[in-house]
């Protein structure tokens, strides 16, 4: 069987796009989705040797998109967090920088079609149900094929996307706050520890990394002592956010789990050392069950906009705030891969109604992907 895809880097994931006709050809249910991708990824096989998975999280991503022009959005995309060494394929979260590189996808591929300037075009997360935009600059009607912007994570130059994620909030639990709180105490395998439990972007579940026992004066580690602890702490807020039953298994893509702290001096992942004045704190997620290597946009989102709700434990550790301009904001990311920037923007009663992140895009190849089927194993 093949199955053609497109194959781009979004910020500082991989992740192949397919168009919804060419997978219904092959797939009608999401569970026949599910089983196509993890079988395309080669998802059993922690090296996803017989795939096109990249064997980590950050490169094992595929969505699939579909023209809409008669809908609330220019298009709709599913996307999918497909496992390694685990042939499972999650969908039940978002990825702003798989949404960064479909922005550039349906431009190039003629579903939104280029105008004079820049191209806005806006994609609704099927997953979700979160509406997203992507702004890329288009002079003259061109479509681009080649950019100078830079992320940190990435060496390559690419499109640059203006990525917005805009409100309202709460669309995987129905609450910007699922439990009504803006701190609770939760249960991680014993340990009892503080959190934020948000929905925005994605959901996730904010920790202070002191309480965790994690030292974000270097970000080289892989935490490997600590995430057992952070697991648990995943699971049990997604209990409490109600994105899982007592009897489910524990999800290891939703809720986003993360640690952060005040600004300080830190070494980030590839060594170079990063100032305090230069962010205004520090963060360090999990991907699926690894160290992220830099932060997920929708991850960024949730931070964003817990840093705007007085008494998180995100607003805790921060500043006041010295960069708020006719209801923007900068929020200043210390992250692992370097520091990023996200737009904070706010309406006249205080409530965040925007984020916005600027990121790049590449394309890297179209595929006729020859999907190997499973063969049982026999002793």
């Amino acid at each position: 069987m093949q199955l053609r895809g497109h194959w781009y880097r979004g910020g500082t994931s991989k992740c192949w796009l397919f168009d919804a006709e060419d997978m219904a050809l092959h797939a009608g249910s999401r569970e026949q989705i599910r089983n196509l991708l993890a079988d395309a990824f080669g998802a059993a096989d922690a090296r996803q040797l017989d795939g096109v998975g990249g064997g980590t999280s950050t490169t094992s991503k595929a969505a699939v998109v579909q023209a809409t022009p008669e809908g609330p959005a220019d298009l709709d995309y599913l996307f999918a967090q497909v496992g390694i060494g685990d042939p499972t394929v999650e969908l039940g979260s978002n990825c702003g920088n798989c949404a960064t590189a479909i922005a550039l996808y349906a431009v190039q591929s003629g579903i939104v079609p280029p105008q004079e300037g820049t191209t806005r075009v806006s994609m609704r997360n099927l997953n979700t149900g979160a509406v997203l935009s992507g702004t890329i600059a288009t002079p003259g009607g061109r479509i681009p094929t080649s950019g100078l912007a830079r992320v940190p994570g990435s060496s390559a130059l690419g499109v640059p996307v203006s990525l917005s994620f805009h409100a309202p909030w709460g669309r995987s639990t129905g609450a910007v706050l699922p439990t009504g709180t803006v701190t609770d105490e939760i249960d991680a395998g014993g340990t009892t520890l503080t959190a934020t439990l948000v929905d925005a972007g994605a959901p996730a579940v904010l920790i202070p990394a002191e309480e965790a026992g994690i030292d974000l004066s270097s970000m080289t580690g892989n935490l490997s002592g600590h995430l057992p602890l952070l697991a648990a702490a995943r699971a049990s807020a997604g209990l409490m956010m109600g994105l899982r039953k007592p009897e489910d298994p524990p999800q290891n893509a939703v809720p986003k789990v993360g640690v952060v702290a005040a600004p300080g001096n830190y070494i980030a992942a590839d060594g170079t050392r990063i100032a305090a004045d230069t962010h205004d704190l520090r963060v360090r997620m999990l991907s699926m069950l690894a160290p992220h290597p830099a932060i997920g946009l929708t991850s960024a989102v949730a931070v964003s906009l817990a840093a705007a709700l007085p008494g998180s434990v995100v607003a805790k550790v921060l500043s006041p705030a010295d960069s708020a301009h006719l209801g923007r904001r900068l929020l200043r990311i210390g992250t692992p891969a370097g520091v990023i920037t996200t737009e904070v923007v706010t309406d006249g009663l205080g409530h965040v109604s925007e984020v916005v992140l600027h990121r790049a895009a590449r394309h890297l190849a179209v595929a006729d992907i020859d999907v190997a089927q499973p063969v049982t194993q026999t002793a």
